[in-house]
């Protein structure tokens, strides 16, 4: 019974951590842990600080603004900040269908649709819970898969929230630069299917230097980890420099 015992300690051990999301494949789900055990005393929006109720009714910080989308200016979405467009069109069934995508009339389909239902690595990134944060809808709408840059002639839409939309690009505000980047280096680490391209990754690895972890971020990091059972490398090695871990 003793060597038994040493002998699972020393394979459970050997066995790495999980690197990426694979025990929830669910984003309903995903979305719910993230309201009810990791946000349910932070309810601020990643881009414009906004507050969000229980209800996920969204608290406008004064001077927000927005012409499109009004509707879901009131209520608070969550957002993949690396888009699932951007790393689903990776997946076959994204690009080109399955066979068993097929509706009830018979009428095959593809894209998001497709891939989350027959293919669990999409679905594993789809619900990774390190990549979801909480947006004003409206903000969530108009970002829609753009990849971030930097945007200097262009005025913000959203009033006093510094959230630039122009030309299929988008730049974030300071304050949510750091954490976007993380996402980007923390998905493209985890996942093989993604990739940045070499212009992407270089902003990201420059915001990740001038806009560093905070408290929050480490705290959210750990509670995620806890619920999804894989580690936030990227994070988890910047909290621990900084001393928050």
């Amino acid at each position: 019974m003793k060597n038994l015992s040493i002998f699972t300690f020393s394979l459970l051990v050997a066995l790495p951590a999980l690197s990426a999301n694979q025990t929830n494949d669910s984003f309903s789900k995903a979305k719910r842990m993230l309201e009810k055990e990791v946000y349910q005393h932070h309810r601020e929006t990643i881009y414009c600080g906004a507050r969000f109720d229980s209800q996920k009714n969204i608290i406008p910080p004064e001077g927000f603004e927005t012409t499109k989308y009004v509707k879901r200016a009131k209520k608070m979405e969550w957002e993949h900040v690396v888009p699932a467009e951007n790393f689903g069109r990776a997946f076959s069934e994204w690009r080109e269908g399955h066979e068993a995508c097929v509706n009830s009339k018979g009428k095959a389909f593809k894209g998001r649709r497709c891939a989350e239902k027959v293919n669990m690595e999409y679905r594993h990134m789809q619900s990774d819970m390190f990549n979801l944060y909480p947006a004003i809808g409206a903000v969530n709408a108009l970002r829609q898969n753009y990849n971030f840059t930097m945007l200097p002639d262009v005025e913000s839409d959203f009033g006093t929230c510094a959230m630039k939309i122009d030309n299929k690009k988008a730049e974030p505000p300071e304050g949510a630069r750091g954490r976007i980047s993380r996402t980007y280096m923390y998905m493209e680490e985890s996942y093989p299917k993604y990739s940045m391209s070499k212009q992407q990754r270089q902003l990201m690895q420059a915001w990740d230097k001038q806009y560093p972890v905070d408290q929050w971020e480490c705290d959210r990091a750990k509670a995620i980890a806890d619920l999804q059972g894989n580690e936030n490398h990227i994070v988890n090695s910047r909290c621990a420099a900084l001393g928050l871990y």
